[in-house]
C-alpha cells in the first residue's frame, strides 16, 4: 500500500491501515522515515497516536498478569537526566502490595535507563526478563524488556535512528505494555500534549490512569511547581493541577533529583531504600501516591505518600529488591 498524507490528520481507519503496514513491513523504509517526520512535524492527533498503540498491542508478545497490576512509566526525552524515579516508585510500589509489570528498556536520552540501573543494583536484566511472567505473579514484580516483546519494532528500529529525531514511537511504551494493564501512571515530557495523549488513551480504554506532566518538561510529577495530570476513568478524561503540596511534600527544585550514570543512580536509589530522605525520596512519594491512587489502593494523595513513606522506613521495598535479585539469579 501506499502510506497515506501525513500533513492532514488521520481518519481511524487511515491511520490503522497505515499502522499495520508499517509494523508488518509491507512499505518501503523511506516511505516510512517520510510519514514518521511528517506526522512530528505536524504534531500527531489523538487517533493516529491510539492507532500507532493499538498495532503495537496487536502484534506483541503477552503474558499474564495478576488482578490489579499497574504499570508506572514515562516516555522518557525530558533532558533533565533526573535520577530513575519510576524505578524506584515501582519498588515502593509493589512493596505495598499493589502488582507493577514495568515496562521499559535501557537509556535512549538519558545517561542511565531503567535498565542500567536496576543491573547496577545487581539485578540480572536478562534473566529478569525471561522469567518476568513468574516474578510478577510470585513477588509482584517483573520488568519487560520492550525488545522481547514487540518483535514488529526490530525493522523500525533502524528507521527510528536514522531519522535521528523524536516520532510517533517514541509516545508508544507505556502504551503497549505486555501485561495488558489496565491501571497506569503515565509521564509525558510535554505538558502541553497531556490531553491529546489522554484522549488516545481513553481511546484505546483503561479502567483508571492518571497522564501526568511537569511544567517545566518533567516526564513525571514535578516537586519545582505544578504539574499537568490527566484524571482517565469511568468519567472520561478530567484535567487537574497537582503540587507536591497536594500530597503534604515540601517543593524541591529539578537540580536537587539530577542524576548521573547507572552506577550514580543505582547508590542513590539504595540509599534511598536504606532510609536516606531529601528531594529524590519526596519525588518518589508523590509518584508512588499517584500510582497507589490509580491502583486504588488510596483516597487521596496524601495518604499515598504516607503509605509509600512506610513501605520505604520499614524497609519492605528494600527486601523487595533484594528478593527480586536472588529471583532472578535463581532464574538465570
Amino acid at each position: 500500500m501506499t502510506l497515506p498524507d501525513p500533513t492532514a490528520p488521520l481518519s481511524s481507519e487511515h491511520a490503522a491501515d497505515a499502522f499495520a503496514a508499517i509494523l508488518d513491513g509491507t512499505v518501503p523504509d523511506e516511505a516510512i522515515a517520510q510519514f514518521l517526520v511528517g506526522l512530528s512535524e505536524r504534531g500527531e492527533t489523538a487517533i493516529e497516536i491510539a492507532a500507532a498503540a493499538q498495532g503495537m498491542r496487536d502484534r506483541l508478545i503477552p503474558i499474564a498478569a495478576p488482578d490489579g497490576a499497574i504499570d508506572v512509566c514515562g516516555t522518557g526525552g525530558d533532558g533533565h537526566h533526573s535520577l530513575n524515579v519510576s524505578t524506584a516508585v515501582s519498588l515502593v510500589v509493589a512493596a505495598c502490595d499493589v502488582p507493577v509489570a514495568k515496562h521499559g528498556n535501557r537509556a535512549a536520552s538519558s545517561k542511565a535507563g531503567a535498565a542500567d540501573t536496576l543491573e547496577a543494583l545487581g539485578l540480572n536484566m536478562e534473566a529478569a526478563g525471561r522469567s518476568a511472567e513468574q516474578s510478577l505473579a510470585e513477588i509482584g514484580i517483573c520488568f519487560l524488556f520492550a525488545a522481547n516483546h514487540h518483535p514488529a519494532m526490530r525493522r523500525i528500529q533502524p528507521i527510528r535512528k536514522a531519522i535521528g529525531k523524536r516520532t510517533i514511537f517514541n509516545l508508544m511504551g507505556p502504551l503497549a505494555n505486555p501485561a495488558g494493564v489496565t491501571r497506569q501512571l503515565i509521564g509525558i515530557a510535554r505538558p502541553g500534549y497531556v490531553h491529546v495523549y489522554a484522549d488516545a488513551l481513553d481511546r484505546l480504554g483503561t479502567e483508571r490512569s492518571l497522564i501526568v506532566s511537569g511544567d517545566e518538561g518533567l516526564d513525571e510529577l514535578s516537586l519545582a511547581g505544578g504539574n499537568e495530570v490527566a484524571d482517565i476513568g469511568e468519567q472520561g478524561v478530567v484535567m487537574r493541577r497537582w503540587a507536591a503540596s497536594d500530597a503534604g511534600l515540601a517543593p524541591h527544585p529539578v537540580e536537587a533529583i539530577r542524576g548521573g550514570d547507572a552506577a550514580f543512580n543505582a547508590a542513590a536509589l539504595r540509599r534511598l531504600l536504606l532510609g536516606e530522605r531529601g528531594a529524590y525520596r519526596d519525588a518518589v512519594l508523590f509518584n508512588a501516591a499517584a500510582a497507589l491512587l490509580v491502583a486504588g489502593a488510596v483516597e487521596t494523595l496524601t495518604e499515598g505518600a504516607e503509605e509509600a513513606g512506610e513501605a520505604l522506613d520499614k524497609g519492605l521495598a528494600n527486601a523487595l529488591l533484594d528478593c527480586w535479585i536472588d529471583f532472578t539469579n535463581g532464574a538465570a
